[in-house]
């Protein structure tokens, strides 16, 4: 069986409606393990004192999803220095032992909006396109040589009703399925 490893960066899991509900969807999948980045790093994260945990967790995996709320059209400060820690280890300072074995890994990302779709459009509330907010995530994934899967994203998270939730977070493990299929020959395990 394959793994695929979510890393959820969410400030407080226990005050979040729609990130608890989708790692939690997505928990019941075989082969997904989901790690609560911020309860294992409440006071943050270091290159040095964990950076080589979080390598061998990245190589032990056959894809990786970073799921986390979008905050002010960007992503959690710990998203920012988990990659600062981890991938500046692996792509810089030890390139040939881990860098170089985590390229070809399938990346997803599964991100949280408060607003409408419409608010995220060229001319809308937002400016930009959801795409286009992601934008620096995509040119990471293409720097590590991951490969980039379109990301999944609810909308208005934190105004859903209890139905609509649930209907997210089923759609999300569902799309988490079917990426895990379609991605089972594609990355590093295929290899």
């Amino acid at each position: 069986m394959t793994k695929t490893l979510i890393l959820l960066f969410h400030r407080d899991l226990s005050q979040s409606r729609a990130n608890a509900a989708l790692a939690a969807a997505a928990a019941g999948i075989p082969g997904v393990e989901v790690v609560d980045m911020q309860a294992l790093y409440p006071e943050g994260i270091d290159m040095v004192r964990d950076g080589e945990r979080e390598a061998a967790r990245l190589l032990a995996t056959d894809r990786i999803v970073l799921q986390f709320p979008i905050q002010w059209y960007s992503t959690p400060a710990l998203l920012k220095a988990w990659q600062d820690a981890v991938l500046t280890r692996m792509f810089y300072l030890a390139y040939e032992a881990e860098g170089r074995a985590l390229e070809g890994t399938p990346l997803m990302l599964a991100a949280t909006a408060g607003n409408v779709p419409d608010a995220y459009r060229p001319g809308g509330r937002n400016m930009f396109a959801m795409i286009d907010l992601l934008a620096p995530l995509r040119a990471t994934a293409h720097r590590c040589g991951l490969s980039w899967s379109d990301p999944f994203i609810v909308y208005e998270a934190d105004k859903l009703l209890p139905d609509a939730l649930e209907a997210a977070a089923a759609d999300y493990a569902a799309t988490l399925a079917g990426w895990i299929a379609a991605t089972a020959t594609t990355g590093r395990e295929a290899a």
